[in-house]
């Protein structure tokens, strides 16, 4: 294997893990508790649309987080207790990740976000959201809690292309997401974007392109995700009328790679593949083997002699 000479890592990795960005700021591990406030979804009860985007579960992408009927508090506690016995001494980032998490009164949501800044061992917070909610009022409370804690705020982007979103039933265009972002990033607040490879009918070329533009953006993050076809939703309904296809691990690997080497070096790459439900996922099935696909990633960046960040300005 070609040495590895990459800024940001300690390791094989020849990118800017989160691993590498957290155990950096911290010193020691850290990792996300992920919460389930139940604020719901603008486009789950007519406000945007009904029913969701078309791949995503009932739980609305918070099928790792914890029971809406208990409160964060115990929600923490309990997924924290898990996690500790295989982090003993770690520290924990409150992770507000199902749902739509700006989508409430603002008094609402400003006292769960300061309560979860008392949390026992927390040393950050993390809102997922959408950008169409975010306005003014919602990202000048936002500010507020960034000086206060280390404050990340994801959106799910996915794609920057319209008729994709549109076939996805996102509700939202990439405008409406530049208008949000910018509201975030004028006020200095972190902020990591969702991107999604193997959305219907895109080519590997519009998934290099919509990494590309999100990097150019300068986010703090970005997860890049894979689409996996879960038991239920309207994409398991296309995926059986072959209407949308899986992608295949070694289309997946080499659209990755492809990626990182188009996105800037200091943007933490905080995901490289998707994490279904194993009793939910009906396709890809590969993708149960996450760490396989990890180390996929790995290997071909190594046998590339690449690096995140590689052909930035070269396009």
């Amino acid at each position: 294997m070609t040495s590895n000479n990459f800024k940001y890592s300690d390791d094989n990795k020849r990118y800017h893990t989160y691993n590498y960005y957290l155990r950096h700021k911290y010193g020691k591990k850290v990792f996300k508790v992920p919460l389930n406030a139940d604020f719901g979804c603008p486009n789950r009860d007519g406000t945007k649309g009904v029913g969701g985007c078309t791949y995503c579960s009932n739980k609305m992408s918070g099928d790792y987080a914890g029971d809406p009927l208990d409160n964060i508090e115990s929600q923490y506690n309990d997924i924290r207790q898990t996690l500790l016995k295989k982090w003993s001494d770690a520290k924990c980032i409150p992770y507000f990740q199902a749902g739509t998490n700006t989508y409430a009164p603002l008094n609402i949501q400003k006292e769960l976000f300061e309560r979860a800044l008392k949390l026992k061992d927390a040393v950050g917070l993390n809102i997922s959201t959408r950008a169409d909610c975010i306005n003014e009022e919602i990202a000048d409370m936002l500010y507020e809690i960034s000086k206060k804690t280390n404050l990340e705020v994801e959106l799910g982007l996915q794609t920057i292309y319209d008729f994709t979103a549109k076939r996805i039933n996102r509700c939202h265009t990439y405008d409406d997401f530049l208008k949000g972002y910018n509201m975030l990033k004028e006020r200095g607040i972190d902020v990591c974007v969702h991107i999604i490879n193997g959305l219907p009918g895109e080519t590997e070329d519009m998934m290099i392109n919509t990494a590309q533009t999100v990097g150019a953006l300068n986010p703090h993050g970005m997860k890049i995700h894979l689409l996996y076809i879960i038991k239920g939703t309207k994409m398991h309904k296309q995926y059986l009328s072959g209407e949308v296809k899986a992608l295949e691990r070694d289309e997946y690997v080499q659209i990755v790679c492809d990626q990182l080497e188009r996105i800037p070096e200091d943007v933490v790459i905080e995901r490289v593949t998707g994490d279904g439900v194993k009793e939910d996922l009906i396709a890809p099935l590969w993708s149960l083997k996450k760490f396989c696909v990890m180390n996929e990633i790995d290997k071909e960046m190594a046998r590339r002699n690449s690096y995140q960040g590689i052909l930035v300005g070269e396009d």
